[in-house]
């Protein structure tokens, strides 16, 4: 898991470093199950800079 604040631009890059730089450094294993984002806090309750989304890659 990953944890991003701010607004939902930086998803993708998020996405990218988890599956592209961490994965593979890790040693461990993807599960049969996509990534997912829960938001935590999101606009219009907070201001878009203080949007906080977790952002999770399923492991085997």
């Amino acid at each position: 898991m990953i944890r991003m604040t701010g607004p939902d631009d930086n998803l993708r890059p998020a996405a990218h470093f988890l599956y592209a730089d961490w994965l593979p450094r890790s040693g461990e294993e993807l599960r049969d199950f996509p990534m997912f984002a829960e938001r935590v806090k999101f606009f219009p309750d907070v201001p878009s800079s203080e949007a906080v989304t977790d952002v999770f890659l399923p492991l085997a």
